[in-house]
């Protein structure tokens, strides 16, 4: 319904052509900005909703466990349950962290979750059968896991904006709250992460929107061919820019792979604009410094790239 509407408002009030690169461009941005923000606004209300029944220590419990990398395992799987774009994935992120789950395993969660996800299997499985399904959910749970790991070894908190701790403290000493105090405060924080979020938000899918709109297709396909021995980095450096979900970026991969491009170096470009968009940096950068930001970003591309380069040994 609401992209009929969009379809409707983009090329019927706004006389924008379909089918051209800025029409395609406006209509993505109308149809996603509005979206993210809805996902934003209800996600942080639910998650403030359900951690009010959750300690802060009790949720350390359930997420860290009692070996050093369960967490990860367990947040890295959480993912594939919980459908959401790299965007309004963020939310969940915010929210892990104030309830005090370690650093590293929210790292696990927030890759897992835009990146591996039932619709994406089954699109897969449909297009591309079940080896490949199973291959990418694997490789998917994998980098999530392994990145979750190393950035939770190295210990970066302090690269976590203050603020992200301030409203933690401030959170914590709320003990049995009644149905009305829970719904008030989760309310309330909504207000003040919409407050402090949503120009990023609205920023970031302009920047998808444009990349969207005016990407050219033909290009990442010669660049980024069987016969390049480095097509996979290219792919992924090409793809961090790009702004999409798991399910709507398969149609893409389809194509590119029928212009000559490897499935390995396909999926590594699926998942670079899945689980590393530029608009989630921009999102982001709201919760994290700047050195945490890059750091993340980089073990992300160069796992994803590890795993481009073993799917293509596999599949020939």
């Amino acid at each position: 319904m609401w992209l009929a509407f969009v379809k409707w408002l983009s090329f019927s009030v706004l006389g924008l052509s379909p089918g051209t690169r800025f029409g395609e461009a406006v209509a993505f941005f109308l149809y996603d900005a509005p979206k993210v923000l809805f996902l934003l606004a209800t996600v942080v209300f639910i998650v403030a909703v359900i951690r009010s029944f959750f300690p802060p220590e009790r949720t350390k419990r359930i997420l860290a466990g009692g070996n050093e990398y369960a967490g990860n395992v367990l947040a890295a799987l959480l993912g594939i349950v919980t459908p959401f774009c790299s965007c309004s994935a963020v939310p969940l992120f915010i929210g892990f962290l104030e309830s005090g789950v370690p650093l590293g395993v929210t790292f696990s969660f927030l890759i897992s979750s835009p990146m591996v996800n039932e619709v994406a299997l089954v699109l897969l499985w449909g297009l591309f059968g079940w080896k490949v399904a199973l291959l990418y959910v694997a490789a998917g749970v994998s980098v999530a896991i392994v990145a979750g790991i190393i950035i939770g070894r190295l210990h970066l908190e302090r690269w976590v904006e203050d603020y992200v701790w301030e409203i933690q403290v401030g959170n914590a000493d709320m003990p049995n709250p009644t149905w009305a105090e829970r719904l008030a405060c989760a309310r309330g924080y909504v207000k003040e992460i919409l407050r402090k979020v949503w120009l990023y938000v609205v920023i970031g899918i302009g920047v998808g929107a444009f990349i969207h709109g005016y990407a050219p297709e033909n290009l990442l396909a010669r660049v980024a061919g069987k016969a390049n021995p480095l097509a996979v980095p290219v792919a992924v450096l090409i793809g961090v820019p790009l702004y999409s979900n798991a399910a709507g970026t398969i149609p893409i991969v389809k194509a590119l792979m029928e212009k000559g491009m490897a499935m390995g170096t396909a999926l590594s470009f699926m998942m670079a604009v899945t689980a590393l968009s530029l608009p989630e940096a921009i999102i982001l950068r709201k919760v994290l410094k700047p050195k945490l930001l890059t750091l993340f970003f980089g073990i992300g591309a160069v796992t994803i790239t590890a795993i481009g380069y073993l799917f293509n040994w596999l599949l020939g």
